[in-house]
């Protein structure tokens, strides 16, 4: 006996209502990796990995399901409906695979203190034949977060010309794994550029709820923080330090240079 219309469509619904509920965990599974891992608190502001992931994931989320939609139907023999089923899984997982590894070579590797703002350099800015020059004790692409960094001082006049005339080419200093040195060295420098939240507020008023609210995220007194201008990969915006440690414990979306 043939299936009456409502049970076809019944079924077809049922078995993309699983699809769905599958992808949705995966999905939910690779969301950790990114925004635990890969892109932690501001930095999903910052680098843009929250747009990148959520369009992909969210296209490929509905179209498996949607494709489910389409072939399920149970009259088919069951070794013809699972090998189409099996095809649409792959597909789906190699198209969550390729979003995934966009995503990751996107990543955000370091925060960079250059010399007088913050710099957030990803793992595609960086080239891979610089990679051999990098600082003994420092990871170069780590894969489980950004680290901070910081800029040391130029050893030559031709170390300083070579290296702004990259930085004209489009390479930045913070790219440059040659200039790294452990944020450790350049504290007194990140707290001299800092200056105060008051001053912040004074120079954007308009602003100053969005600020206050910013502050008020990093569980600091308004007074123990101080602000350094950032370079991110949208714009410019603000990194919040500790005034006494220069910490790193907050962003704004503020241009403040």
């Amino acid at each position: 006996m043939t299936e009456t219309k409502p049970s076809f469509w019944k079924d077809r619904l049922r078995a993309s209502g699983v699809h769905f509920c599958i992808s949705v965990g995966i999905a939910a599974l690779a969301a950790l990796l990114v925004f635990v891992v890969w892109y932690p608190a501001y930095y999903r502001e910052i680098s843009g990995g929250r747009e990148l992931f959520l369009i992909l994931v969210a296209v490929d989320v509905v179209l498996g399901p949607l494709i489910t939609l389409a072939i399920f139907n149970r009259a088919k023999p069951w070794r013809v409906l699972g090998r189409d089923l099996a095809v649409v899984a792959v597909l789906q997982l190699a198209a969550l695979g390729y979003g995934m590894w966009t995503v990751f070579i996107a990543r955000p590797v370091h925060l960079v203190f250059e010399y007088d703002r913050f710099r957030v350099v990803h793992a595609v800015e960086i080239q891979k034949e610089s990679l051999a020059s990098v600082p003994s004790g420092i990871e170069p692409l780590p894969v489980t977060g950004p680290t901070l960094l910081a800029l040391r001082a130029f050893r030559s006049a031709d170390e300083n010309y070579d290296s702004m005339m990259a930085a004209f080419g489009g390479l930045s200093l913070s790219a440059q794994p040659a200039l790294w040195e452990p944020y450790s060295e350049a504290r007194a420098q990140v707290l001299k550029a800092g200056k105060t939240v008051a001053e912040l507020k004074t120079r954007f008023p308009d602003q100053a709820a969005q600020i206050d609210r910013a502050v008020a995220r990093t569980g600091h007194a308004a007074e123990t923080v101080a602000y350094v201008p950032a370079v991110t990969r949208r714009a410019f915006g603000t990194i919040l330090v500790d005034a006494s440690t220069a910490d790193v414990i907050g962003f704004i979306p503020l241009d403040s240079f």
